[in-house]
């Protein structure tokens, strides 16, 4: 009896406190020049396109936020390495992206340097042709993104970094220069 009683008044006090996790929610909206490259090439070829991200940003400190994210990337092969000589190696990706990340910040006005890491899914196609690898995939693949870059502004609400999605099972990454802003939420 005694234990019901104290696990009914735990219950009941720990409805009155109403702590709160997060801080702030906004909304950040990123475009960016894309690009994927396979891990093993022997003619350093890459492929262009283009990348377009959505995330919440959860805020739970001022230099931790929890970011899941919605995106999109494109890319193509030209046929040439970085060299501009002709290749049969490429890699590229036509893809969803989704998942969730983990920033970590330097809580400072005006430039902020971030590092970010997560897990998410690419659901595409995926071609990765080189001397090693001969992969021709559609479907749904796990991916490992990874992102540094500068946070800009009085309020920090402009993002300028590089992010990659390192996609193993495909023997390559996509990535963008990337450029977003970011929209408080009410």
């Amino acid at each position: 009896m005694k234990k019901a009683i104290i696990l009914l008044l735990i219950i009941l006090s720990s409805n009155l406190a109403k702590a709160q996790f997060i801080k702030e929610k906004s909304i950040n909206a990123q475009i960016g020049y894309g690009l994927s490259t396979p891990y093993n090439s022997i003619d350093e070829v890459v492929a262009t396109g283009i990348l377009i991200q959505g995330e919440l940003v959860l805020k739970a400190t001022s230099w931790l936020e929890m970011r899941p994210y919605l995106g999109f990337i494109l890319t193509n092969s030209n046929g040439k390495d970085l060299n501009d000589n002709p290749s049969d190696e490429k890699a590229e990706s036509k893809a969803l992206l989704i998942g969730g990340k983990a920033r970590v910040r330097a809580p400072i006005p005006w430039v902020a340097p971030y590092i970010e890491i997560g897990i998410g899914t690419s659901m595409g196609r995926f071609k990765t042709f080189t001397a090693f690898d001969t992969i021709d995939k559609s479907g749904v693949i796990y991916h490992v993104p990874f992102a540094f870059g500068l946070e800009l502004g009085q309020n920090n609400n402009v993002d300028i970094g590089f992010s990659y999605y390192l996609q193993p099972s495909v023997e390559q990454f996509a990535g963008a220069f990337a450029v977003g802003i970011t929209f408080q939420l009410i």
